[in-house]
């Protein structure tokens, strides 16, 4: 009696254990199951492709200008007199500043001297009164004389390369001249000269552009300071190597300045016009900036899986952004849902 009690115990515990793990093993199914499905993100995506744009490129830039000078003498010396004062306008040739003249008054004598000497001589030489080596001879020291009465007057004299404006002054009259570097640029000046009616720009464009870019090409130049007016420019210069580390060349483009409301050191903002184009625009929303740098980033719908993809943007043209590099057209992006997402998230497009 007690065998049978025990094998009807043993059965019915045995029915129990099995039912208790096929409910097991279902749940767990239904779990992993439940969990996959909350895993896929609902997204949203649409087709990349290229379309026609007025193609045109911008950059901030520091205005510097179109030339400049750090005016001083070829020697040390005394200074006799300046002439100018920081602001002043100078004309190309004007006389900016004298340096002591002893030097120049000794030279000049001299000079006057071998200049008689070589007049007679050349006199008697041509009724071949005197012999040739000695003609040579005094012919030769008023030549040197004259290049050194020359050579003097130019540094002693300093003019104007150009006109301009008084950018520096270093110096006071009297005050000696010692060569020592004394502008900010590193180099020694008695003052400094800049030209300002026109100024440059030194752009660093992308190397994709390069191509594009010729000398002639019209620019337009803006700044905060003055938002209703545009400034004409024009390429001038292309550098004709590429920058291996940065992979852009340098464009340096002049800028008309006449009312001179511009100045070096302000900030503007030029603007190239390329003409027209292709290029492979995207929905801004759809970029996102990757965390503690200045990449942008898209991600990618391949085979329902999230695939995250840096990219190299260009200009904003309304809603939409250019993309230089990092996708092609035919990819597929994701437009919407694409903040909750990771790399390899799974996906489900919804219309």
């Amino acid at each position: 009696m007690n065998t049978k009690r025990i094998l009807t115990i043993s059965i019915v515990a045995g029915i129990l254990a099995l039912g208790t793990s096929c409910t097991s093993k279902n749940d767990k199914t239904e779990t992993t199951q439940q969990s996959e499905i909350k895993q896929s993100v609902p997204v949203k995506t649409t087709i990349v492709k290229k379309e026609p744009i007025e193609r045109a490129i911008d950059y901030t830039v520091t205005l510097i200008p179109f030339e400049e000078v750090h005016l001083a003498p070829s020697t040390p010396g005394r200074i006799e007199k300046i002439n100018v004062e920081i602001s002043d306008q100078v004309s190309k040739g004007q006389v900016v500043a004298l340096m002591d003249r002893t030097n120049l008054e000794q030279a000049r004598i001299n000079l006057l001297k071998l200049e008689t000497d070589y007049k007679r001589l050349d006199t008697l030489m041509k009724t071949k009164s005197i012999a040739e080596q000695q003609y040579d001879q005094i012919k030769s020291a008023y030549e040197m004389a004259r290049s050194s009465y020359q050579f003097l007057l130019e540094n002693t004299r300093l003019k104007a390369p150009f006109s301009g404006v008084i950018s520096g002054k270093y110096f006071e009259d009297g005050e000696i001249y010692s060569g020592v570097p004394n502008t900010t640029a590193g180099k020694a000046a008695i003052v400094s000269i800049v030209q300002i009616n026109q100024l440059k720009a030194l752009i660093g464009i992308s190397s994709n552009y390069f191509p594009l870019i010729n000398i002639g090409m019209k620019a337009d130049v803006k700044s905060e300071i003055y938002p209703d007016l545009s400034f004409k420019g024009e390429v001038y210069r292309v550098y004709p190597t590429i920058d291996n580390a940065t992979k852009t060349f340098t464009v340096e483009v002049k800028v008309q300045n006449d009312n001179l409301k511009l100045r070096p050191g302000m900030f503007s903002k030029v603007q190239l016009n390329l003409g027209k184009g292709q290029a492979i625009l995207v929905p801004t929303i759809a970029l996102i900036k990757q965390t503690g740098t200045n990449d942008m980033y898209v991600f990618l719908n391949k085979n329902n899986m999230a695939v995250k993809q840096l990219v190299k943007m260009g200009r904003i043209i309304d809603d939409n952004t250019e993309i230089l590099e990092g996708i092609r057209e035919g990819d597929e992006i994701i437009v919407v849902g694409q903040n909750k997402l990771e790399n390899q998230t799974p996906i489900t497009v919804i219309k």
